[in-house]
């Protein structure tokens, strides 16, 4: 079994902003694979499924993104997994509009929902798949200031934005099928 976790903040206030990108691409591969979020675990919405012959557990933390790892810990441990058993799709403020990065392990890159869930589970090494948000523009926005940098994150995308975004969401999904059917090395050779 697969657990794939996708971060964002609960409630229609955040739905459309950039943070909520994990959310998003989670929602539409649900959708694509007749998965339903009908379920409540573990401080999560949460669905199950068959997807090419693999079980996936698909979960949606509603601990808001500073708080993921609480839920992800304990999705991962009701379930019996191991870390490299889990997905995480995030947003990434450090890569291009719409851009699509695959990769295992690593630091956390200053994203909270992120370094949660390593402090939470205990380890760097599990699966995740970024999604470029771009950054904030300079005039608009102090990029070394924090509260800058949150108000940037929990804005919406432009109609234009919107477009690319929808192409990186798609892109997601078969990232997704990749991963489960071929393995990482091929996801990221792919989609990298």
């Amino acid at each position: 079994m697969e657990l794939i976790v996708g971060l964002g903040n609960p409630g229609q206030g955040y739905s459309k902003t950039r943070h909520n990108i994990g959310f998003m691409c989670l929602k539409h591969f649900a959708h694509e694979h007749g998965i339903n979020f009908d379920k409540k675990q573990a401080n999560a919405r949460v669905g199950r499924g068959v997807v090419e012959g693999i079980d996936v557990f698909l979960a949606k933390p509603q601990t808001y993104m500073n708080l993921s790892g609480q839920s992800v810990n304990r999705l991962m441990h009701n379930l019996k997994l191991k870390p490299d058993d889990i997905i995480v799709i995030h947003d990434d403020l450090d890569l291009p509009l719409g851009k699509v990065r695959i990769r295992f392990g690593g630091s956390s890159g200053g994203h909270k929902g992120i370094n949660s869930i390593i402090q939470q589970i205990g380890t760097r090494d599990f699966i995740r798949i970024k999604i470029g948000i771009g950054r904030p523009d300079s005039n608009k926005y102090d990029t070394s200031n924090e509260d800058d940098i949150v108000d940037f994150v929990l804005t919406g995308f432009s109609p234009d934005e919107k477009k690319e975004i929808e192409s990186s969401i798609t892109r997601v999904n078969e990232a997704l099928l990749c991963l489960l059917t071929d393995g990482l090395e091929a996801a990221m050779n792919k989609y990298n």
